[in-house]
């Protein structure tokens, strides 16, 4: 390793850097460089990378970003495989347009790149891997490889997890946490210049060791490589727990202004985790819950020593049926904090198991008068007996065939006479059971550090908050390996339809022209939709409608009418060539000639189905409510094409409009099967169609008992898609 910019200054960031890379265990070869020293602390020191006796695997840059490109330029050309860079690349001050290399001319090579771009094109031509700029370095912590500049915990934290983050700050957080999970590898990528993060991962999954990855991202950097990578963590079972930046606006400007990258919507971030089963958190504390709990999840694979505590009474196992509904279970201390547990978990979406009688009855007869057997359950009594009665109420709980993780939901703050009754009842149950066992704090800041450590050291996670404790025990539940084999994890070519691709495009081409051509363009892909004529005059409106069938809808259909209903270019309930030939009329004298005959559908619960496209992951398909629901309420989904029906099912699901779906005050519910088989022929309609559309938006697909139908559809062509 080669350190440019180390100093024996105390204090100094040099001085810093070289003192952290000599703590490696690795034993690195190192080579401090920097002319103003002909040692440092014992070893020689090398006036420039030129006078090393040998090339070096990786070169810490510590110097100013004047001279950023004329080092790496120099490592570059002895051959040195990679490089870190700390500061943050900034356009160095020389005039515009002025070359870096001294013989070359202005008005040769025209104006000078952006600095970032250089040190990028100087990295990626000689085929070196590149850390940063603007980063905190990276640990490989299995290998016992320390590359930063900042004073971390000696020694790191050696465990399941695989951490990456754009963010220096965010890298320090996670190794200097008192949590029980350590890494395999932790890495700050800062700009990415060169290596982004699928390259980490990539890296980070290719070692057994590696069971668990964090991900905190601001932009979405080579995502077909990402999709990959987290393709193969999915096909491993190896969990994925992602943190972004930029769901605002606000948000979006400060990544572009702090890393000049461009943050992915949330959109894009959403279908992405979808389809790869990652589970995103919403800040750092949420993470760090759930990190915990999967290695938790981890250890529980290999359990390794565990310090022996004394048990509590054995229970005898419980055979109860499964047919009530699963979930967490939670032990209190107060009934406040119960109720309390109950409406955040209620808010979150995290379900309580339904008790068995076999389990009601044992916890009965443990609690003291008053006290009901319930879940989540309030067990503080008389006091007496703490750690039996704790131990025994979360050991009868876990036995339960429904409860899939029981926690104790405490203030775990110090106790001031030294009682350690809640920490040993834990653990006594913990040890009688496979089950998750943790324990959640309703206060952070009240935490006692020994007790939280007591029981981190025997395997129980501590988990900080109620909320974000709640989050991570979802997280948990909802993990599940991908359906698909390692081996199959890779992306692969979509097979098409040829001669239905060829048909869609005549169509496309025409749909700039009339809403029939996007009707029939969303036919050819399975979804059902109400028939519609185009016609320009009275009579042609009336010899439609005797084909299609009274009642029908008059709707406008000329070109620069985007939003029909707004324009007031709907007209419903039409019920004779009289009333339709009036309707016309008025239409034909407010909006235009060109006009649409449709079918009327019965009513039924409204969805908006689309495709947009983004940038980085290209088309995505969005469900969500629909009719006026789209301006009133949030609800939407957002997935990858191609979809399964269970996936589409899966979309439904997260709606808030599932409940109409599911029928409400006595109305029958829709057909789910309908709507998912819509919602799959709109993927595959993506996936072919995709990079030919600008916008897609089917609003409304009314949904009832026989069947889903869409009533009306936008369709933006791409700019290159020939007119019909």
């Amino acid at each position: 390793m080669a350190l440019v910019g180390a100093s024996k200054r105390d204090g100094s960031f040099g001085a810093r850097m070289l003192a952290e890379v000599a703590k490696s265990a690795a034993t690195p070869a190192i080579y401090p460089v920097n002319p103003r020293y002909s040692d440092i602390g014992g070893r020689l020191c090398y006036p420039s990378l030129t006078d090393l006796p040998e090339p070096v695997d990786l070169v810490l840059l510590a110097v100013p970003d004047a001279v950023l490109e004329q080092q790496l330029t120099l490592a570059a050309g002895l051959g040195c495989r990679s490089a870190v860079i700390f500061g943050n690349a900034h356009e160095d001050p020389s005039p515009a347009g002025h070359p870096a290399d001294p013989d070359a001319t202005p008005e040769a090579d025209g104006p000078r790149p952006p600095l970032r771009q250089r040190l990028a094109a100087i990295a990626g031509s000689a085929g070196m891997e590149l850390c940063g700029a603007g980063c905190m370095g990276f640990a490989n912590v299995t290998h016992g490889l320390r590359a930063m500049g900042y004073v971390e915990p000696d020694p790191l934290p050696a465990g399941p997890v695989a951490v990456v983050t754009q963010s220096g700050s965010v890298f320090s957080t996670l190794l200097r946490t008192r949590r029980a999970f350590g890494y395999t590898l932790a890495v700050s990528s800062g700009q990415e210049l060169v290596t982004a993060a699928p390259a980490y991962l990539s890296y980070a999954l290719d070692r057994t060791e590696t069971q668990i990855i964090g991900l905190v991202l601001e932009a979405m950097r080579e995502p077909a490589a990402l999709r990959e990578v987290l393709a193969i963590a999915a096909a491993r079972d190896v969990p994925v727990v992602l943190l972004t930046a930029g769901r605002s606006a606000s948000g979006q400007a400060m990544v572009a202004a702090h890393s000049g990258a461009l943050a992915g919507s949330d959109g894009a971030w959403e279908a992405l985790a979808r389809a790869y089963g990652v589970h995103r958190v919403g800040d750092l504390a949420e993470m760090a819950d759930t990190l915990e709990l999967f290695a938790l999840r981890v250890k529980r694979r290999d359990p390794g020593v565990r310090v022996p505590v004394p048990a509590a009474a054995n229970l005898p196992p419980a055979v109860m049926p499964v047919s009530h509904q699963r979930g967490i279970a939670t032990v209190h201390d107060s009934g406040l904090e119960r109720a309390h547990a109950a409406d955040l978990a209620d808010e979150l979406g995290v379900p309580f198991a339904s008790l068995s009688e076999t389990t009601i009855a044992r916890l009965s007869d443990l609690l003291d008068p008053g006290l009901l057997p319930t879940n989540p359950l309030d067990v503080w009594g008389t006091g007496t007996g703490t750690r039996e009665l704790f131990g025994a109420a979360l050991t009868t709980l876990a036995q339960d065939e429904a409860v899939d993780a029981v926690a104790l939901a405490v203030d775990l703050i110090p106790e001031l006479d030294g009682d350690t009754a809640y920490q040993l009842a834990v653990l006594d149950a913990a040890g009688q059971t496979d089950k998750p066992v943790v324990v959640m704090s309703n206060l952070p800041i009240g935490i006692d550090r020994d007790a939280a450590a007591m029981l981190r050291d025997n395997g129980v996670p501590v988990l900080e908050t109620l909320r974000t404790g709640l989050l991570a025990l979802r997280h948990l539940r909802d993990h599940k390996p991908a359906p698909w084999p390692a081996d199959a994890a890779k992306l692969v070519p979509v097979m098409r339809d040829s001669a239905r691709l060829t048909r869609a495009r005549k169509l496309l081409g025409r749909a700039r022209h009339t809403g029939a051509a996007q009707l029939a363009l969303l036919g050819e892909y399975g979804i059902p939709t109400a028939r519609a004529e185009q016609v320009s005059n009275p009579e042609q409106a009336l010899a439609a409608a005797a084909r299609i069938g009274y009642p029908v809808v008059l709707k406008t259909d000329e070109p620069g009418v985007a939003h029909k209903s707004d324009a007031g270019g709907v007209i419903l309930g039409l019920r004779s060539g009289e009333e339709l030939a009036a309707a016309y009329g008025g239409l034909a004298a407010k909006l235009g000639p060109t006009a649409l005959v449709c079918e009327t559908i019965p009513p039924g619960t409204e969805l908006a189905l689309g495709v947009i496209r983004d940038p980085d992951l290209g088309p995505l398909v969005v469900v969500g409510a629909g009719g006026i629901l789209v301006e009133l309420i949030a609800d939407r989904a957002v997935a990858l094409p191609h979809l399964s029906e269970e996936q589409a099912l899966g979309l439904l699901a997260d709606l808030k409009v599932a409940r109409l779906l599911a029928g409400v005050r006595g109305a029958a519910p829709a057909d789910l099967g309908a709507i998912a088989r819509a919602i799959t022929g709109l993927a595959e309609l993506a996936s072919e169609l995709g990079q030919d559309i600008e916008a897609l938006d089917i609003n409304p697909l009314i949904c009832g008992p026989t069947g889903a139908v869409a009533v009306d559809a936008l369709i933006i062509p791409s700019a290159g898609i020939r007119q019909e």
